[in-house]
Order: structure tokens, then C-alpha cells, then sequence
């Protein structure tokens, strides 16, 4: 019964942001978890352009790193693959790798990749907060204030499509400021509907998304955002969440590290991401704790 009990209350501390009278009931008392917007389109921390860059820069040292396995992708993209063969000789020059042959290069793992593209890493661990769960933590580096610092993965949702069946018991559906939401739940219905819309997409050897999130070891290791807890009396929040809208131009060859996917085609319009981004400088071994309410003022 005990084990029961805790089991209860350890669902409702992951559910209770989500269950409207509570929050209407806590908005007050809970100030400091808020996220105020003073208008719809002003919750930017830093700039739409910074966060295209880091990805651009993260993305493009993936799949520097993973240049022996893009074949069919290069093949397709002839001008693409120039482009990439120089940043290649340029990476290996620094990194003092002798040979220039693909089977030559130094795979290394993402995690080191992120690590020596942008200073840090992130990875996903038992939670500092007692029956918090899963936890994400600085594992390496320094993230200084103003930094997109992780992603929220998951299938895209727009207000009129359904997600009934996804969203019971599912404590990782984000709702954005425009009512669109986006599910990061790694297991069950959600899985299957993520991985159904991905291969739906899949041009030939292109990837318009990457699937690797739904498992323990993600390519794109920025793809952990779905499980940073929410901030505590005692723990207050050092990353908040931003939206971001993939902007057509975005290269083809790195959509395949891209951890989001749209449900439906019905309507041409860009793919929304959610980035994390730093409220302040963070040192290695920190955990990230974030807000989970949306509050539209």
C-alpha cells in the first residue's frame, strides 16, 4: 500500500502542472515557475538567428563526424559533399589526423562532439530531486547564460489534431504559446506515432528527422530537453524554454538530426522545435531545471 501511495503521488508531482484548477489554485502561491510573455510573439531569450547557428554549427559537426556513413546523402548532393570534403580536411588538419581517407577519420561520440563544438555536454541521469526520475546534468564543460543548451524532441501537433489517446498518463506533452503542442514521450502510442511520421517522411537515404531520441543513445545529443524537471522552492530554474520555427532554408543533409516531426502535411507551414536556453552561466555537474507553466499576459 505504501509503494502504492508513493507510486500515486510521484505521477501526480510529474501531472499537476498540466491539470488546470491546480494551477489555477497555485499561480500565485508558485510565481517564480511562471513563464511570462508579455506578448505572444516576445518570449525570446536571445535571437532566432543564434539559435539557427548553433544547431547549424552542432549539426554540421555530426555529420562531419559521421562523414564514412553519408555516403548515399553525398551521393545525391554532389555540390553538398565539395562543401563538406573541405570542412573535412580543415577537421582533420586541426584534430592532427595524418590520413585524409574517410576510414582514416576518428569517429568520435556525440556527446565529445557536442563537447567540441560548443564546450559542453549534456546527458540524461537519475534526477538530484527525490523521486524526480530522470534528470538532464552538465556531464562536461561550461554553459555560459544566453546558450541553446538542449532540445525538446517529440511530434508536432497543431490545435485542431488528435492527441487524445497520446496524452493519457503522458506527463512530456509541451504546449506551445500558439496552443500548438509538441509530445516527447519516448514510449508507447507516442513512440509509434513519432517513428510512423518520420519513415513517412524519409525521402530515399534522406532523413526529415531523427529517431534516434526515442532511444538510450541519441545522435543528436542536444535531444534530451523532455527530461529537465521543473524548478523547486530549492531548486530554481537555470534554463528556460524557447520556441523556435525551422526555417526553410535549413540544409537537407542535417534534417536528419532534427528531433522533431509534424503529424500532418495538411498545412504548408515551417516545423516548430523548442530549444532550451540558459538563464544564467552553468557549471559541469549542474542539473537543469526549467518551468513547465505557459502564462500568456
Amino acid at each position: 500500500a505504501v509503494a502504492m501511495l508513493r507510486e500515486l503521488r510521484r505521477r501526480w508531482g510529474s501531472y499537476k502542472y498540466r491539470f488546470v484548477p491546480w494551477l489555477a489554485l497555485n499561480l500565485r502561491r508558485q510565481r517564480r515557475t511562471l513563464r511570462y510573455v508579455p506578448e505572444s510573439s516576445q518570449d525570446k531569450i536571445i535571437a532566432d538567428e543564434d539559435v539557427f547557428e548553433t544547431l547549424l554549427k552542432t549539426f554540421k559537426a555530426l555529420f562531419i563526424n559521421d562523414f564514412s556513413r553519408q555516403a548515399d546523402i553525398l551521393a545525391l548532393l554532389p555540390e553538398v559533399k565539395c562543401q563538406y570534403l573541405e570542412l573535412l580536411t580543415v577537421e582533420q588538419k586541426r584534430s592532427k589526423v595524418n590520413s585524409c581517407k574517410h576510414q582514416g577519420q576518428h569517429v568520435f561520440t556525440p556527446e565529445e562532439v557536442l563537447f567540441n563544438t560548443l564546450g559542453f555536454s549534456v546527458s540524461r541521469d537519475q534526477s538530484s530531486l527525490v523521486s524526480a526520475g530522470t534528470g538532464v546534468f552538465v556531464t562536461k564543460g561550461f554553459v555560459p547564460k544566453g546558450t541553446v543548451v538542449s532540445m525538446y524532441p517529440g511530434t508536432v501537433y497543431r490545435k485542431h489534431e488528435p492527441i487524445f489517446f497520446q496524452s493519457l498518463g503522458n506527463p512530456f506533452i509541451f504546449r506551445c504559446i500558439d496552443g500548438v503542442l509538441i509530445d516527447g514521450n519516448d514510449k508507447g502510442l507516442s513512440r509509434s506515432v513519432y517513428r510512423s511520421c518520420s519513415r513517412r517522411d524519409q525521402l530515399g537515404p534522406l532523413q526529415m528527422s531523427d529517431e534516434s531520441w526515442l532511444t538510450a543513445t541519441p545522435q543528436n545529443p542536444l535531444a534530451v530537453g523532455q527530461y529537465v524537471n521543473n524548478c523547486s522552492h530549492e531548486k530554481a530554474a537555470n534554463v528556460c524554454y524557447q520556441e523556435f520555427d525551422v526555417p526553410g532554408h535549413f540544409p537537407v543533409e542535417l534534417k536528419q538530426y532534427l528531433p522533431n516531426i509534424v503529424y500532418s502535411h495538411d498545412i504548408e507551414s515551417h516545423l516548430r522545435c523548442v530549444v532550451l536556453v540558459t538563464l544564467r552561466d552553468i557549471k559541469q555537474g549542474e542539473e537543469l531545471f526549467s518551468n513547465y507553466y505557459t502564462v500568456v499576459s
